[in-house]
């Protein structure tokens, strides 16, 4: 009786640690607990845009400042091209073969030291994909179907269920499912911590509640629960239409900004970017004034201040002189990422080897995690 009250008190203070944490990684206030190991992915679309780069991307980099800054914590950084996730909507399978190294590339230009952090390919590590299956034999249907990214990637509404004749027709199983996948990405490497945009949030919560059900199911704590670590930078919208986010599909080459942009071409774009015709001081709102809410929050981000304190900084400026100043800011924090691209895709050979190091250092904590959940499961000889 005492020895299950024990383990009664050690499961509740466990699961009711708190598993959400919006905070920049380089604010004073930001630490992580000693061995902590942090996992993130990003979808293969090519060679990184601003979206990409401020919404996931430059926190990324951060933490390797971080981590090379105290190695005395001995925190693990793991990041990964996520290419088995790019399957669940359709693909030009040579398209997505180029798009793969552009996104490697740029996950170590935007300056992710390949030393510091395990930089490698979601498909390159088997035990990712085996550990899954077991983990969908966790996961209820129901939580699945309340899940929103597999409703807008098919364009189906937020009210759509999975029994709907619509949604079976348009839903094939990988695309329900691949939240499973993302949870196996960050259980299978030990994660602690991860950290997402707010559209992945929820995918969060469901790893820590596979993880729970797993852990329940075998009688012990085996997964801890990751937290989420939501960056504070805003989705980087439509440069030509803010009601939708950047997007690299985007036909309009005005509506988004590459890393490898010119300066002239970044500048040519923010001149030409909506705004609106409201006059008097700029405010930060993104209802009424989503291409002036937008342009703050880059500059924002490109200076790593809050948007509060740059929206005090630009209130008194006109609509140009904003567009100005934001393209400076952002030619300033392109200019080594673009240089370190470029050099990257030129060297196909140096680019594998990285590739070859970082698959190597995952699948050695990868596969220690599989082994380890089999015999849990009593699939071992």
């Amino acid at each position: 009786m005492i020895k299950k009250t024990i383990r009664r008190a050690i499961r509740v203070r466990y699961y009711s640690q708190p598993t959400v944490q919006t905070i920049s990684v380089l604010d004073p206030n930001f630490k992580l607990a000693n061995n902590s190991t942090i996992v993130s992915g990003i979808q293969p679309t090519g060679t990184f845009h601003l979206g990409n780069y401020f919404g996931a991307i430059k926190s990324w980099h951060d933490l390797n400042t971080k981590v090379n800054k105290d190695p005395e914590t001995k925190t693990s950084l793991s990041f990964f091209v996520a290419d088995l996730h790019s399957l669940t909507v359709p693909q030009d399978y040579q398209l997505l073969h180029k798009q793969r190294i552009e996104a490697f590339a740029s996950i170590i230009a935007c300056g992710n030291d390949p030393d510091t952090s395990t930089i490698f390919y979601q498909s390159t590590i088997p035990e990712i994909a085996q550990l899954n299956w077991i983990l969908t034999c966790f996961t209820g249907m129901g939580y699945l179907n309340r899940m929103t990214q597999w409703k807008s990637k098919a364009n189906l509404k937020d009210t759509a269920n999975v029994s709907d004749s619509d949604a079976l027709g348009k839903v094939k199983l990988g695309l329900f499912g691949y939240p499973v996948l993302m949870a196996s990405d960050v259980l299978t490497l030990k994660a602690t911590h991860v950290p997402v945009g707010e559209d992945q949030s929820q995918h969060l919560e469901l790893t820590r509640d596979i993880a729970e059900s797993f852990n329940k199911s075998v009688g012990g704590p085996y997964f801890e629960l990751p937290k989420t670590i939501l960056t504070p930078t805003k989705k980087i919208l439509n440069l030509k239409n803010p009601e939708k986010k950047m997007s690299k599909s985007d036909k309009d080459p005005l509506s988004k900004i590459l890393i490898t942009e010119s300066a002239e071409d970044i500048r040519k774009k923010f001149r030409k970017a909506t705004t609106d015709s409201i006059e008097g001081k700029l405010t930060f709102n993104p209802v009424e004034r989503p291409g002036i809410a937008n342009l703050i929050n880059i500059l924002a981000a490109a200076n790593d201040e809050t948007v509060e304190k740059t929206t005090a900084f630009v209130q008194d400026l006109t609509k140009k002189e904003l567009k100005d100043l934001v393209a400076d800011s952002v030619i300033r924090e392109l200019d080594e990422p673009s240089r370190k691209y470029h050099e990257l895709m030129a060297n196909t050979d140096y680019l594998r080897k990285l590739s070859n190091n970082g698959t190597e250092r995952a699948r050695a904590v990868a596969d220690k995690t599989l082994r380890e959940v089999m015999k849990l499961v009593g699939l071992t000889s």
